[in-house]
């Protein structure tokens, strides 16, 4: 069954909007796995907009779950922070600096020398490791000669279509990644833009996807259904009928 991983970021900009730490992130996180979240994630930046280097070490205390960091890892300090605080996963996104957020995956080609060096480091320290790509049957095929564990596809394209009705066209580049992922061995997890209208059509189609990571689409629901009851309405999303 498909874990639900939530990212916790969009928490962070609240509390950081007024300073202080109303709300209180920590325990955001706590609640998330206390009403089923499988997972948290973070994606801090350079710049601290959201969440803060400090917060990861904090988490680090506490999730009970799964911990997946997500960044880009030609950052020398985010590297510093993973190799420091040892998370269960840590997801590879080639963000450009104060990127508002991600936007593409990884050229594992071109890029292919650089990534298996930096892959072998986070493996090296018993870290799980992921990386964004985009649902590109060439990309994935290049991940798979990189040593990742995972790749987690980047769902912006599919959560565009869908909303536009057009789910068949939506979904069909992602299950032929999906499928070559799956020949060569390769875990899959997915994320950006995924809600709770496309989230079960996705995973219904492909339901070899081991892990979806939701942040902003949660946050927001949340705010008109509650926490508890929109965690339990993305897990129902993820149940295969």
């Amino acid at each position: 069954m498909t874990r639900l991983s939530v990212n916790i970021n969009k928490i962070a900009t609240l509390r950081n909007s007024r300073g202080g730490n109303n709300p209180n992130l920590i325990k955001v996180a706590m609640d998330c796995e206390r009403f089923g979240a499988e997972g948290i994630t973070v994606h801090p930046r350079p710049d601290e907009r959201h969440i803060r280097y400090q917060d990861v070490y904090d988490l680090t205390k506490i999730v009970t779950t799964e911990f997946n960091i997500e960044g880009n890892p030609k950052e020398q300090k985010f590297v510093e922070l993973v190799l420091a605080t040892k998370p269960h996963q840590v997801t590879l996104v080639p963000d450009a600096l104060n990127q508002l957020t991600s936007d593409h995956g990884w050229d594992t080609i071109n890029e292919q020398a650089y990534l298996k060096e930096i892959i072998a480091v986070f493996k090296n320290a018993g870290i799980r490791v992921s990386i964004f790509v985009d649902p590109i049957i060439e990309m994935v095929k290049g991940a798979a000669t990189i040593g990742t564990d995972r790749i987690e596809l980047y769902t912006e394209s599919y959560a565009k279509l869908f909303a536009e009705g057009k789910k068949e066209e939506a979904i069909a580049p992602y299950l032929t990644a999906a499928a070559e992922a799956k020949k060569l061995g390769l875990g899959i997890n997915a994320g950006h833009d995924l809600d709770r209208l496309n989230l079960a059509y996705l995973i219904s189609t492909i339901p070899t996807i081991d892990e979806v990571s939701i942040g902003h689409a949660l946050v927001a629901d949340a705010l008109y259904l509650g926490l508890e009851n929109t965690i339990q309405l993305y897990k129902r999303a993820l149940q295969i009928k």
